[in-house]
């Protein structure tokens, strides 16, 4: 991972894009975890460290039903987070650090839980924005549209910066304590939030196939399909 504190920086601008991705532009699925993590991964050199913690958290995300005005994560920061804890404690792709997986799953989890909030706070600071120009809205303006349009991104770039950059200024001392402390079997505290993590998944896909009509069938042939293609590569 590059030195801080230009590391910081760069990471931290990363987790702002994925942020952004989330809602406001270009909605890409850029911000998933499988994706951030991995990105965040190859910042430090080791995109499969984080294609790791990024498959982990993915399942956990599964559960994320973004529809509309819900409250929801947001994954597209923590998927940085986690990335980049997971990379700096394991090293190398190789490696099997104790507790690496549990305190990056955790603190990654975290990481989204305070960023759902924020984008809360985000739509209410946007909508005292809108109610100040509701005149120049009323006739139409766009100027007036363009304006709350692009103070929007700006400020929404603004909140991923700011959390992934206080995120990581805070749980990586506290990821090397722990580390420091941790005692069990690095194999076992693998298998826990990986463990965890499947079975948040398979609630969310057993609420998928169980309301949607058809939705089994395609899940079986999207299991199909993948196992094949593991099985020829």
């Amino acid at each position: 991972m590059i030195g801080p504190p230009a590391g910081y920086v760069v990471t931290a601008l990363l987790g702002a894009a994925l942020g952004l991705d989330v809602v406001s532009f270009p909605q890409a699925m850029l911000s998933r975890p499988l994706v951030g993590a991995t990105l965040a991964g190859a910042l430090g050199g080791h995109a499969g460290t984080g294609l790791v913690v990024g498959a982990a958290m993915e399942l956990v995300a599964l559960e994320t039903l973004p529809i509309g005005a819900s409250r929801y994560p947001e994954w597209g920061s923590a998927a940085v987070v986690g990335g980049t804890l997971f990379t700096m404690a394991e090293g190398v792709e190789s490696a099997m650090t104790p507790g690496a997986m549990c305190t990056a799953v955790l603190f990654g989890v975290a990481t989204a839980w305070i960023g759902g909030r924020s984008m809360v706070l985000l739509r209410q600071f946007n909508g005292r924005l809108a109610r100040r120009a509701i005149e120049d809205l009323a006739r139409g303006s766009s100027r007036t549209v363009t304006t709350l349009q692009l103070s929007g991104i700006g400020a929404d770039f603004a909140r991923g910066f700011a959390l992934t950059l206080v995120a990581l200024l805070v749980t990586l001392p506290a990821q090397e304590f722990a580390l420091s402390h941790w005692r069990t079997n690095a194999l076992y505290s693998r298998a826990v939030p990986v463990g965890l993590a499947a079975m948040v998944a398979g609630g969310a896909v057993w609420k998928l196939v169980h309301v949607v009509p058809r939705a089994r069938w395609l899940f079986l042939g999207g299991l199909l399909c993948g196992l094949a293609a593991l099985a020829f590569t």
